[in-house]
């Protein structure tokens, strides 16, 4: 029995039940824009809302991080914070492009230990907890055991690609368009990509549940240094980070390394 069973049990119904409400609203949302080129819709307000309840309801003495809800630094003296994006992918939610989804993730310490991610647009649902292993639609998952570049699967951003940020690698690895960050982190926690990277920086609502499927299906999620990541900041922006099924990540960092290089 997982030490954190009834952690992950609650975060996999609470991402569940937040799909429900995301999959009532696919194809009939509205969105505006709560900054610049961040749409938001109904969906990701009363998910928010669903997920937070179940989450407090069930652990009140926790922290709390949500990109739809206003920080509060009271969460930097708590030992255990969920960090949670109730609609990672609005873009393509709005879209019809059905590669987005809820991610609830549990930090301990300031590292991930726990994520949930489900895309109830595709019915898909990866979950794990860190040490003890992940699932996808329940059945035990594993990162792939690719290990030469050239064949690597590096799933990357449609709007990167299309400014021109994926043609530097595109010789040397296989750039395929997938969705929102979460997903292409879930997808390669159960072997459907063999890494992914950002060279810019990115919210830990963005990575925490993905980061925690990937070390529990075996792989590696860093910053671009190598470097653990680390969870509940002061700043929640991460400067970057590398994806992988682990035996991959070296290669990525010298790739990236020699990337910069050229550019400076």
């Amino acid at each position: 029995m997982s030490a954190l069973q009834r952690e992950l049990t609650v975060a996999v119904h609470a991402a569940r039940s937040a799909g429900e409400i995301v999959r009532s609203y696919y194809g009939r949302a509205e969105a505006w824009e709560k900054g610049r080129d961040n749409p938001v819709t109904h969906a990701d307000l009363e998910a928010n809302e669903r997920i937070r309840s179940i989450i407090h309801d069930a652990f009140p003495d926790d922290g709390w991080l949500s990109e739809e809800t206003a920080d509060s630094h009271e969460r930097l003296g708590k030992p255990r914070v969920w960090i949670v994006d109730p609609l990672d992918g609005t873009k393509e939610f709005i879209q019809k492009i059905p590669e987005f989804c809820v991610c609830v993730a549990l930090a301990i310490e300031g590292r991930a230990a726990l994520g949930a991610c489900y895309n109830p647009a595709s019915d898909e649902l990866f979950a794990g907890v860190v040490g003890e292993g992940a699932t996808y639609n329940g059945k035990p998952a594993r990162v792939s055991e690719v290990r030469d570049l050239s064949q690597t699967r590096v799933l990357a951003s449609r709007s990167e690609d299309k400014r021109g940020e994926w043609d530097a690698f595109k010789d040397r690895v296989q750039v395929v368009l997938t969705g929102s960050v979460a997903f292409k982190l879930a997808l390669i926690s159960a072997a459907k990509g063999d890494a992914t990277f950002s060279l810019t920086p990115k919210n830990e609502w963005d990575i925490c549940a993905g980061a925690a499927l990937i070390e529990a299906a075996g792989g590696r999620v860093t910053y671009l240094d190598g470097q653990p990541l680390k969870f509940n900041q002061p700043k929640t922006k991460l400067s970057g980070l590398i994806a992988s099924n682990g035996v991959l990540h070296p290669a990525l960092q010298q790739l990236i390394a020699h990337h910069q290089k050229e550019q400076r």
